[in-house]
């Protein structure tokens, strides 16, 4: 009597082993393929035109991975993991995405020829760590004895790849500035650059370069009333985030009234209300006041008469960042333990100076010489919506590198001079081991050079003999002492040659690297591991019984 192996009553599809595997890898690769034209100084643009027709003209991998609406699971995870490279180191993102793909491609290839995932999987995680401490040990380079000028560069080769890469020195210069100027030391003695500080403001009009740095966080919106005064100083500014307006009702309240009289003093009363609160307010002198809601304009002749500026409907965001520059607190409502409605002084923010500018064809109110932490606003100018919207991303990337170069004050040479390094290293290192872990090494280390290879292709120049050129050049540095200056040798992607790109002021802040390596190894090892994938069919029966 045979025994049939029952299959177990999914309901539902179920592929398992090699097909889920090859199927994930093409799904990534298909993923990185969008994104790896768009690496390196001479990287092209992607125009994205979502379902309502607004288009988003971009060169940011975080940006386009984003706004592709990717269906397949495995190919998910890429895009989560361009955000997770996004929110740590803030730029990188297309290179994580074009190693984590090619790991996976090289991994696959292996398990086809009979090595085991996990085999494969420990091979990677150690190459990770030996590549990580490769870093840390050979290849930074400490910026403390270097100033300012590493700083601008490190912004340039962020920005080299974007659309403002032309004025690449304006605004390099302009990014060191703004993040400079928030340095802040917190409670543990640590110095901070909260780049959050930084407002970026966009206004239509006149060219890229007329982009300048204010001194001053920058509201988008102007006074509430003409009658204002377009400036106040010193300012005590009350952050609020309720309505100045007529109080009115609540719902389902009744009100029975038997004397039309009546009427007219509850009428009166609920503006008294709103003029009692606004009273509380100057009381406790306040003479700038935020609010996330309304103010109605029978308030507003309150504020005009004491001189005070109000600003009516500024952004959560920026009020929460107002509130932390001026050591101010948000307040939501007035009403106290007691239940009376009383405003405490001590939730007054304080700045030197608020004033009302006007730039372009906006209003902006500027809050000047703020208690706590400074805080700077970039009022960017370009010609039309797409380059001003592409203009932040490249400032938010070269902002975010800016920081990480200060806070951990090491670099690297970029122009795939690590990639490079790390691929000779590991080499070597695979032929040192008697494992099975050799290959998976010897795989890694291969699949590093995705990124000078992709840099040259798209550059336009001969791949195949740079990245050979390369290669022996770093081979050189790590055998013979005396040539240990050749392991920042990088690609010139402008005339096709290779070059010391540390000289050159091709830097990168190492941490970028370190966390461009974990992250990609990270994420081919979680779709390496699967091996099986079921599709739940819905239960269309439910609710029978």
């Amino acid at each position: 009597m045979s025994i049939s192996a029952q299959n177990p009553d999914i309901s539902g599809d179920r592929q398992s082993g090699q097909d889920v595997r090859t199927q994930n890898v093409m799904a990534c690769q298909a993923v990185a393929n969008i994104v790896k034209t768009s690496l390196g100084p001479v990287g092209l643009d992607k125009m994205l035109v979502d379902d309502i027709g607004d288009v988003t003209i971009t060169n940011d991998g975080a940006t386009i991975l984003r706004m592709l609406e990717v269906e397949h699971p495995a190919a998910k995870v890429l895009v989560e993991l361009a955000e997770l490279q996004d929110r740590e180191v803030g730029d990188g993102t297309t290179s994580v995405v074009i190693v984590a793909a090619e790991l996976l491609k090289r991994a696959n290839d292996l398990v086809r020829n009979k090595i085991h995932p996990t085999s494969i999987i420990s091979g990677y995680r150690l190459a990770m760590r030996e590549a990580c401490k490769y870093i840390d040990d050979k290849l930074v380079t400490k910026v403390e004895k270097l100033g300012k000028v590493p700083l601008v560069n490190c912004a340039k080769t962020s920005m080299s790849s974007k659309l403002i890469s032309g004025d690449s020195d304006f605004f390099a210069n302009l990014v060191v500035d703004a993040v400079l100027s928030v340095k802040m030391t917190n409670q543990r003695g640590e110095i901070k650059y909260p780049i959050k500080g930084i407002n970026i403001l966009k206004a239509h009009g006149q060219s890229a370069r007329d982009s300048y740095l204010l001194n001053g966080y920058a509201l988008n919106t102007g006074r509430a009333a003409q009658g204002m005064p377009l400036r106040v100083s010193p300012a005590k500014i009350a952050c609020l985030d309720f309505n100045l307006q007529k109080t009115k009702m609540q719902l389902g309240v009744q009100v029975v009234v038997n004397d039309p009289r009546e009427l007219e003093k509850i009428r009166q009363r609920e503006a008294d209300m709103t003029k009692e609160r606004i009273e509380k307010l100057l009381k406790a002198g306040a003479n700038v006041i935020l609010t996330t809601k309304g103010i109605d304009d029978m308030a507003l002749k309150y504020f005009v008469e004491a001189g005070a500026i109000a600003v009516r409907r500024v952004r959560k965001e920026d009020m929460r960042h107002v509130a932390k520059a001026t050591g101010a607190t948000l307040v939501t409502t007035f009403a106290d333990m007691e239940g009376e409605e009383t405003f405490d002084p001590a939730h007054l923010g304080t700045a030197d100076e608020v004033v009302e500018e006007r730039i372009a064809d906006d209003d902006v109110i500027l809050i000047k010489g703020t208690k706590t932490s400074s805080a700077v606003s970039l009022i960017l100018r370009g010609a039309n919506d797409y380059m001003l919207d592409e203009m932040e991303r490249a400032l938010h990337d070269a902002l975010c590198i800016v920081k990480r170069t200060l806070e951990s004050n090491t670099v690297v040479a970029g122009g795939g001079a690590v990639e490079s390094a790390l691929s000779v290293y590991l080499e070597h290192l695979a032929t040192t081991l008697g494992s099975r872990e050799q290959l998976a090494i010897a795989e890694f280390a291969d699949a590093l050079l995705i990124i000078p290879k992709v840099l040259a292709v798209n550059a336009a120049k001969d791949a195949t003999e740079l990245v050979a050129k390369l290669r022996a050049y770093h081979h050189t540095a790590q055998t013979k002492a005396d040539k240990k200056h050749y392991s920042s040798m990088g690609l010139d992607l402008v005339n096709g040659t290779i070059r010391n790109n540390l000289e050159a002021g091709v830097i990168e802040p190492a941490m970028s690297k370190v966390k461009i390596i974990q992250f990609a190894t990270e994420a081919a090892i979680t779709i390496l591991r699967i091996d099986d994938m079921i599709k739940l069919v819905k239960d269309e029966s439910g609710g029978d019984e």
